[in-house]
């Protein structure tokens, strides 16, 4: 029987990451060129190339996993018989085992890494699309989550990238009412990113600033003398999970809720950065005499950091669309980049606006969907503005939008898991109490030069 950990099993392990991520051209490639070639001949087929799809990207894993996903909730990026296959798919990965744990940590923290540690488990807590988690402690008895980034995940996400413009290429040609340039660019910027561990630490330091007065969130501390590029050590918070409190007591239900308004909307409305991956593995709910008291925020490589003017004109749009202002209305899609603006674009635009704004506009104890079934949230008003939008022709959603856009629906995607019954209103206008693009630049700049982040 073969050793689990010996030097020739990992090595297996490793040439057979290295050949999914050599099929991944292949895979989707070959996905694309049916969808090609069924439009092309005017058949539909786009239930069963959607499936393909799933198919091809669920084998593979690693990075593109995370690309499709990403994909599947950012609003008619893709058509939406892909965004449903895709979002099925799991961001899971196959772990590295002990004896190549090893040696990554040799790399990263020197032959002596092992007593640098009080204790280290051998098996993953948990592992992603671009590297894994594994329990440990510190030396002081400080609970740790160490975080290891799977080897030469650069090239592996360069590939897939490839791949993603491919199938972005092929649907602005088949569909193209949203031109999905940007969006491509943006994804692209973000999942970069999240392969830079240092600036994930850095992300960490800023939101413990940022959520200093918010006690109802917990932020893990770093451990700078155990991270590095490819390797971030935070303390290891306690928690449920959130699912599990879906059937709890209301008022239960709503302090969770309230927790996440407040991990989201402050940093956004005080200091212009947003959390952009609303997975629900990112969260844990911590509690306090036996009842739950917030949220854990564990995760920190997908944050976007928006030029102060964009979170004006978010709240510009808010407040045109509560005063029927239409030139406020108007200032806030051009400030956010949208251009070629029309009579006819801009009420289009606003269907959707009134979507994502509607709970916030709404001064009244709701739950987020208001009666509108949970798989049917959104839907109606997706297809009706992409419906319209074929009519306007190709219209380019700006890429500061991108995560804005995916982080609210994600958001609302939680409320609607919890059942909480809010007075979103009442929320969101405490949040940006007193606002002022100076204010926020003022803050965002203090806030990301502390955290070595400027």
């Amino acid at each position: 029987m073969t050793d689990p950990d010996s030097p020739d099993r990992e090595a297996n392990r490793f040439s057979a990451r290295a050949l999914r991520y050599a099929r991944v051209g292949t895979s989707v490639g070959g996905v694309a060129a049916r969808m090609a070639g069924t439009r092309l001949f005017g058949n539909s087929g786009t239930q069963g190339d959607a499936a393909a799809l799933a198919a091809a990207l669920g084998g593979l894993k690693g990075p593109i996993m995370k690309v499709a996903q990403l994909m599947a909730t950012i609003p008619d990026a893709l058509p939406p018989e892909y965004a449903k296959e895709l979002a099925t798919l799991q961001n899971q990965a196959p772990p590295m085992g002990w004896a190549f744990v090893k040696r990554r940590m040799m790399a990263e923290l020197g032959p002596d890494w092992m007593a640098r540690f009080l204790s280290f488990d051998k098996e993953p807590a948990a592992a992603a699309s671009l590297g894994q988690v594994h329990r440990a402690r510190a030396l002081d008895g400080t609970a740790l989550a160490v975080k290891l980034q799977y080897p030469d995940m650069q090239s592996a996400v360069e590939a897939d990238l490839q791949q993603l413009g491919l199938l972005l290429s092929i649907h602005r040609r088949m569909d193209p009412a949203i031109d999905t340039t940007e969006i491509a660019e943006e994804i692209g910027a973000r999942v970069r990113e999240e392969l830079d561990y240092k600036r994930e630490a850095a992300h960490a330091g800023l939101y413990a600033a940022m959520l200093a007065q918010a006690p109802m969130v917990r932020v893990p501390r770093v451990h700078p003398d155990l991270s590095t590029g490819r390797l971030l050590t935070l303390d290891w918070l306690e928690g449920r999970r959130l699912l599990d409190f879906v059937d709890h007591s209301l008022d239960e239900r709503n302090a969770i809720a309230r927790a996440m308004f407040a991990a989201w909307w402050r940093p956004f409305s005080r200091f212009g950065v947003i959390h952009g991956d609303p997975h629900l593995g990112n969260y844990t709910v911590f509690e306090e005499a036996g009842q739950p008291a917030g949220i854990n925020l564990l995760d920190y490589g997908c944050i976007r950091i928006f030029p102060p003017s964009f979170v004006g004109g978010v709240v510009d749009l808010y407040r045109g669309l509560q005063q029927g202002d239409d030139a406020r209305i108007v200032h806030a899609y051009e400030t956010w980049g949208f251009r070629g603006l029309t009579r006819e674009l801009i009420d289009v635009l606003n269907i959707w606006a009134r979507f994502i704004y509607g709970p916030l506009l709404d001064d009244r104890v709701r739950t987020i969907a208001d009666g509108v079934a949970p798989g049917e949230y959104g839907r109606r008003e997706a297809f009706t503005v992409h419906r319209a939008l074929k009519e306007q022709g190709p219209v380019r959603v700006p890429r500061e939008f991108v995560f804005m856009d995916r982080a609210a629906i994600g958001l609302g995607g939680v409320f609607l898991h919890l059942k909480a019954e809010l007075n979103f209103h009442a929320l969101f206008e405490e949040a940006i109490a007193d606002f002022s693009t100076e204010s926020v630049a003022a803050r965002q700049g203090a806030a990301l030069a502390e955290a070595g982040l400027r």
